[in-house]
């Protein structure tokens, strides 16, 4: 398929900058894609859909603060910094992205703080944007940690920072509830409607939750330049399936039951880790995997996922899931209705 084939336009009133005031009562379009029937409902109906036996596999990652404001030594020059990842807990080393890039250089120190109580200085240049930075800091670790943090905003998409500024509210929305293994930089946004309540439900009916990690990164939002999406390369993300996901998975597929992967980066994971018949086996490294259709499935068979932006990554992997005319059929309804779209968006239930 072609990148040209995942074009439609989404005005901007359609992205959502908040969540709902209760995080299940989301709208929820339901999606059956051997008919192409459509149901609307809300988030918390998703009980009605599963039973007995029946698994979630939900992504525990949790997001960081991870967008800094500084300053250059000297000039005094406004310096974003997005943190990726920590290379060497020792050293204080981290990858990250600054911008302006081009008045960055190996040597410049950052000052962050009002009263400039964290530096950092540029070890190397790994990209034209991206740098190593070497934090000054003597303290312990979880201190160094807790101060880094306290200076960092929510990592917000920039569909809705360009309509609003980061809130601090915004570092606990942004996180699932579920949300306990530290390291995305980005939220697995479905996740984001799981109320406790919902939860606890789902426990009661018998519906298993297998958790299993995937750091979400920047690569889910980077822009596609290719227009044959076989050539499109993705960024490289950390994830972990333990035995004890595998089991409760593996159990539903042998039982026939239904497991539904909630959001890309779960049905991402799943797939790198799939074994032969489709079992799910333990994994612990890392994925590139790019899935546009066609795609033949091999872990999941239900798949709950936010209404994503046109030429997204995640809008080709639901097509990929539901059926490219299905799922672009479904899009064209939540356009005419009054469904939102993006990290704090409505979704779409594919059974």
């Amino acid at each position: 398929m072609k990148l040209s084939q995942f074009k439609f336009k989404l005005p901007e009133e359609k992205i959502a900058l908040y969540p709902p005031e209760n995080r299940d009562e989301a709208k929820m379009m339901v999606l059956h894609r051997q008919t192409g029937e459509i149901e609307h409902k809300i988030f918390k109906d998703i009980l009605g859909y599963f039973d007995d036996g029946d698994t979630f596999i939900l992504n525990n990652t949790r997001v960081f603060p991870a967008r800094l404001y500084g300053n250059k030594e000297k000039t005094g020059a406004k310096i974003e910094v997005f943190l990726l990842r920590e290379l060497n807990k020792e050293q204080r080393l981290w990858d990250v992205l600054v911008d302006p890039a081009r008045k960055i250089r190996i040597g410049n120190k950052l000052y962050f703080g009002e009263d400039n109580s964290m530096v950092a200085e540029v070890i190397d240049n790994t990209t034209s944007r991206g740098r190593t930075l070497r934090f000054l800091y003597d303290g312990p670790h979880d201190e160094f940690r807790e101060t880094l943090y306290a200076l960092g905003e929510a990592p917000l998409p920039e569909d809705i920072r360009s309509q609003r500024n980061a809130e601090p509210e915004d570092i606990e929305r942004f996180q699932t509830i579920y949300a306990t293994v530290e390291g995305a930089v980005t939220a697995p946004t479905t996740g984001l409607h799981f109320s406790r309540e919902l939860m606890k439900r789902l426990e009661i009916k018998g519906v298993n939750q297998a958790f299993i990690t995937l750091h979400a990164g920047l690569g889910n939002f980077r822009t596609i330049d290719v227009e044959d999406l076989t050539k499109h390369k993705t960024d490289s993300e950390q994830m972990i399936v333990t035995q004890e996901a595998c089991e409760l998975v593996n159990a539903s597929k042998r039982n026939g039951r239904r497991i539904c992967a909630v959001g890309s980066t779960v049905l991402r994971a799943t797939e790198t880790a799939a074994g032969p018949g489709g079992i799910l086996k333990e994994f612990d490294g890392w994925t590139s995997k790019f899935i546009f259709p066609p795609y033949e499935f091999q872990v999941a068979n239900s798949f709950v996922i936010n209404f994503q932006e046109p030429f997204s990554t995640m809008l080709m992997l639901t097509c990929a899931f539901g059926g490219y005319e299905n799922v672009m059929n479904a899009y064209k309804e939540a356009l005419k209705g009054d469904y939102k779209f993006g990290t704090y968006g409505d979704c779409l239930l594919i059974l």
